[in-house]
């Protein structure tokens, strides 16, 4: 039948899947339910309109599968160096942010930045250093005071009508 696919699984493997198909990462567990939803019989318009994701890449997975069994839909970590700046940057940062238990020092990410550089760790971009300070659930660094644009910012308020009821 056109556009079955021929894939197999025996009961080991049908079990490894529904374990990964619960994991806590979301592109493993695509990966696992798209194969279990093909073991099934679904076809794989079925499967992306399910999954949400393109037929294309139903039919990527199912390669993966097919050549690397369940091993190969698992994550792999991504070629070539591991970021160091970013994480250095970011321990920096959040031991500055907890000596400044109360946070009012005024820190923006500029600042933070400039601080970070004067410690002696590596030079950071304040939007990389937002993205750092996130993965870490860090609060967000407040400002002393707020912007121009919070200050004055117009409350909305209904017209007074002319005429009363």
């Amino acid at each position: 039948m056109p556009g079955k696919s021929k894939l197999t699984a025996d009961a080991a493997e049908r079990v490894a899947l529904r374990n990964l198909s619960r994991s806590e990462h979301r592109s493993e567990a695509d990966r696992a339910r798209a194969i279990l939803l093909t073991l099934e019989g679904r076809r794989a318009g079925e499967v992306a309109a399910a999954l949400g994701v393109h037929v294309s890449t139903v039919h990527n997975w199912r390669g993966y599968f097919a050549y690397g069994r369940v091993a190969g839909l698992r994550r792999r970590t991504a070629p070539g160096r591991q970021a160091v700046i970013g994480p250095h940057a970011g321990a920096i940062a959040a031991s500055i942010l907890s000596e400044d238990a109360r946070h009012d020092g005024g820190w923006t990410l500029g600042r933070l930045s400039a601080e970070i550089a004067r410690r002696g760790g590596p030079a950071i971009s304040p939007r990389w250093l937002s993205q750092q300070l996130r993965q870490r659930g860090l609060p967000s660094v407040a400002r002393a005071t707020p912007s121009k644009a919070a200050r004055t910012k117009r409350r909305w308020r209904p017209a007074e009508s002319a005429l009363s009821i």
